[in-house]
Parts: C-alpha cells; sequence; structure tokens
C-alpha cells in the first residue's frame, strides 16, 4: 500500500531522533536522478521541524556507458564526487548527510566520514521504509552479533544444498547495521539489519552453492536452479551450473577483471521485518533489495571489492547473495541453524 506523507515524516523523524540530530545541525539530502519524491520531501519537512538546517546536494549520474543495467550497484567505479572538491566539502561541513542517490565504495565517502559527518543511506520504496522502521532493539540485536563476529576466528558455513565454506576472520573490521547513524563519523543503511564483516585476504576456501529460491544482486532474481561456486584460496575459481551459471559467468566476465571473483564480505540478516519473497513483489528498478540482505537469518556473502573495510580491492563488479537454509557456526559454535538464528 502507499504510504501517507504523515506517516513518512513521522518515520523520518523517529530516525532523526536515533540519529541524535539536534536543532541548528545542518542536515544535507544528497539526491540524484532516482531520488524518490516523496522520500526526499517527508525528509526536509521533518528535518526542519527538528529545527536543523536544511540543504539539498543534487549530482547527475554517472557510468552509464559501463554499467549492465540501471541499478546503482551495477558498477562501482567513479562516483558524482569524483573529483568535485566543491560537492565534498559542503558534505563534509555538514553534520547529517541524507544519501537518497546511493554513494558507496568510494575514497570520498570515506573522507567525509573522517570529517565526523554522519551519512545515512536511504532509497528504498517509501513503503519498505516504514515497514522497516529502525528500532533501539533493532541496534542491540544487531550490536550482539557484532560482538560474536569481534571474537571469532573462523566462519564455517554448510548448508543440505552442499555448501562447505570456511572463512578465516580477523584481519578486517566487524560492521553492524542498524538503520541509522549515532555517532560521528558512522555510516549506515535504513532499512537493514545485520553484521558482516570480510575474511582474511586468500583465506577462504570450500564449496558455496546458491540454491534454488536464493537471490543474487544486483539481478534482483531467485534462482531457479543450483549454481555452484568453488572457493580456493579467497576466490570463486569456478562457477557450474545451468543456465542460471551462465548468465552470472557473463555478467562478472564483463568487467574483464580477476579481482571480482574474490569473497567479499560475509554475514547474516537479522532483520525480522525484512522477508525473503518481497523481491518478487517489486519492478526490478524499484528497489535495491534490502529486504533480500536482512531477512533474519539469511547467509548473506558477496563477491568484489572489500575497500569498504579498509582493503585495497576495487573493482567495479559487486555480486551479494543471501542464501536461505545454511547453518553459520563461529569458532565451532552455531549462530544460524538451518536459516534460524540461534538463540
Amino acid at each position: 500500500m502507499p504510504v501517507a506523507d504523515y506517516e513518512l515524516i513521522r518515520a523520518w523523524r523517529q530516525v532523526f531522533d536515533l540519529s541524535k540530530l539536534a536543532s541548528g545541525q545542518t542536515v544535507t539530502l544528497l539526491t540524484g536522478a532516482t531520488t524518490h519524491p516523496q522520500t526526499l520531501h517527508c525528509a526536509i519537512v521533518a528535518a526542519q521541524s527538528l529545527g536543523a538546517v536544511v540543504n539539498r546536494l543534487d549530482l547527475p549520474p554517472v557510468n552509464a556507458e559501463k554499467a549492465l543495467s540501471r541499478d546503482v550497484f551495477a558498477y562501482l567505479g567513479t562516483t558524482p564526487l569524483t573529483g568535485n572538491q566543491a560537492a565534498i566539502a559542503a558534505l563534509k561541513a555538514s553534520d547529517l548527510v541524507i544519501d537518497l542517490m546511493t554513494l558507496l565504495f568510494s575514497p570520498e565517502q570515506h573522507e567525509i566520514l573522517r570529517a565526523g559527518t554522519r551519512i545515512l543511506l536511504a532509497v528504498e520504496p517509501p513503503e519498505v521504509l516504514v515497514r522497516m522502521l529502525p528500532t533501539l532493539e533493532d541496534k542491540i540485536r544487531v550490536m550482539a552479533a557484532v560482538d560474536r563476529l569481534k571474537a571469532a576466528r573462523e566462519m564455517h558455513v554448510r548448508s543440505a544444498a552442499g555448501t562447505d565454506l570456511s572463512c578465516r576472520l580477523g584481519e578486517f573490521p566487524v560492521i553492524g547495521e542498524y538503520g541509522f547513524v549515532d555517532e560521528p563519523g558512522r555510516w549506515d543503511h535504513w532499512p537493514s539489519g545485520f553484521a558482516l564483516t570480510w575474511p582474511n585476504e586468500g583465506q577462504s576456501n570450500g564449496r558455496i552453492v546458491i540454491d534454488r529460491g536464493d537471490i543474487l544482486l544486483p539481478q534482483k532474481g531467485y534462482v531457479d536452479e543450483p549454481i555452484g561456486l568453488t572457493v580456493e584460496n579467497g576466490y570463486a575459481v569456478r562457477i557450474e551450473g545451468g543456465l542460471s551459471a551462465e548468465l552470472l559467468n557473463d555478467y562478472m566476465e564483463s568487467f574483464n577483471d580477476p579481482e571480482a571473483y574474490a569473497i567479499a564480505h560475509i554475514g547474516w540478516g537479522l532483520q525480522p521485518r525484512a522477508r525473503w519473497s518481497t523481491l518478487g513483489l517489486y519492478d526490478r528498478e524499484a528497489t535495491i533489495g534490502m529486504d533480500a540482505r536482512a531477512f533474519e537469518g539469511n547467509f548473506l556473502f558477496s563477491l568484489g571489492p572489500n575497500n569498504e573495510a579498509g582493503g585495497s580491492r576495487t573493482t567495479a563488479c559487486h555480486i551479494d547473495v543471501p542464501l536461505r537454509r545454511c547453518t553459520v557456526s563461529l569458532d565451532g559454535q552455531d549462530v544460524v541453524v538451518r536459516g534460524k538464528v540461534a538463540a
């Protein structure tokens, strides 16, 4: 169902309160060609009602000649901020940036965060934002998982479909996404709800089976037949299966970059209000698939860059794959059992 402005403004006020927005602080809304007009309008009203100084910075899209689709995750190269020192300065001078454009995987974003600016990404449709409105309970649940990940030195993932993957941990930071930005220099995404890290370089080995009903992103589709990935020393060295595997192979080959096949972030979903099934209810251009990434109990792994975690891999290809019905163990202790988060 569509969302009334009143409901979305109230949701924005809750997110701003959780993000510790105070009267007199500067909020800059970063917008682009795909920004949802209702989301923008309601964010402005909510921020002004709390006494914030509100600006809008609208930037043109880039990479159209390189990306294979309109999805913002289809090509992670230069961004509208690349070389744009005036825009970067405006964002660094802001207390809070609301990203309604999708700025990810860029040195410019890290520069802005280092200045102490908080950045919140919010690009899903209004009804998704309202349904997965973040709460303090979300933060508590996610940060408990973050603490477990920080203490672990190995993640083992297995499934009845044939997944049997081992990843050594500890080289990269652990990140929790809970939907608001309550600390200086923090980035988050509304909606979200998961804990993740990156495996040590070259220390992931085993097999991943993307089973029927699992999801590929940015393709934003359910797999209709299994895809097998053989992982050796941190890279998917073989992708095997039927048509779904061929389509994935062809997409990844288009980037002509061996780093695209590296195992990137790994973790699990913790958002009970996210649903595996909702992707089938939306046009592919209407959503970036955060339900799929965050639904409770999924094992979410990715292929591609690790520069968001301080690594040096900046490949333009990024694939997110949430798997169902996996068991995820940390140092031999199960945290997810056959797709259900352990108590």
